[in-house]
């Protein structure tokens, strides 16, 4: 009795051992990706209204169906004013072969491209974009500085990114990990950057040069993909955050 009973009280404590370090690793993980992620979004804006009445886009493109954002053709959608060091934090999904992307530091959307930075998205799944440089993958800023790694998910599981603008230094989180630092600063070139590979043509204003101000944008349906946004939110930062 005395063996059964000792045996039992071992494999109790064995469980709880085994629960806590489950736990521990739980507590572990969630303190991580508070550090990447906000927790508690209560104190930011949605970027855009659920009827997209304070959006600035061609008309007919972007559609909102129950939270969900996408667009039928390759244009834009922009916030309708100007923000200067804040923090966006969004889901996102993929389709197969998606290219689309999150646009900073706008001051020319009718000519975007090389008057803003934009932090991409992509199916880094799809033949297409695994094959390309590493600035052109998910989590890049485009065409200037690759990701750590490739953490986004298959195409149609939503992902979370959080992009953190602060003057010249942007900060990019994927799926509960950062995955990009930049200092506009360092990238004095619009044909090299400064690990020497080269910046895509069209891109042709250096980063150091490009005011940190700006309208935000989400590119549309390009390379033929749709792409799909929710829960598009944006804080203005203080100073001392």
């Amino acid at each position: 009795m005395f063996k059964l009973i000792k045996s039992g009280m071992m494999a109790l404590l064995l469980l709880a051992i085994m629960t806590s370090g489950v736990s521990a690793k739980d507590k572990k993980d969630k303190k991580k990706a508070d550090k990447v992620h906000p927790t508690n979004t209560d104190d930011y804006l949605n970027l855009f209204k659920a009827d997209l009445s304070d959006a600035t886009f061609k008309k007919g493109v972007w559609t909102s169906t129950k939270g969900v954002l996408t667009a039928s053709e390759d244009e834009a959608i922009w916030s309708n004013k100007e923000y200067k060091n804040f923090k966006i934090d969004l889901e996102f999904k993929t389709a197969a072969g998606t290219n689309s992307g999150v646009i900073v530091y706008c001051t020319d959307e009718k000519n975007w491209i090389p008057n803003s930075v934009e932090i991409q998205i992509a199916d880094d799944y799809a033949k297409q974009w695994a094959e390309s440089p590493k600035t052109w993958q998910c989590g890049a800023i485009f065409g200037h500085l690759a990701p750590t790694k490739s953490l986004v998910k298959k195409a149609g599981e939503w992902n979370r990114m959080t992009i953190t603008c602060k003057g010249k230094k942007i900060k990019v989180a994927l799926n509960d990990e950062v995955v990009n630092k930049m200092d506009m600063d360092l990238w004095t070139s619009a044909t090299k950057n400064p690990d020497g590979s080269e910046i895509p043509a069209w891109l042709s204003t250096p980063f150091n040069k490009l005011a940190t101000h700006g309208f935000i944008g989400l590119q549309g349906k390009h390379a033929g993909a749709p792409i799909f946004f929710r829960n598009v939110k944006i804080k203005e930062l203080k100073n001392e955050e």
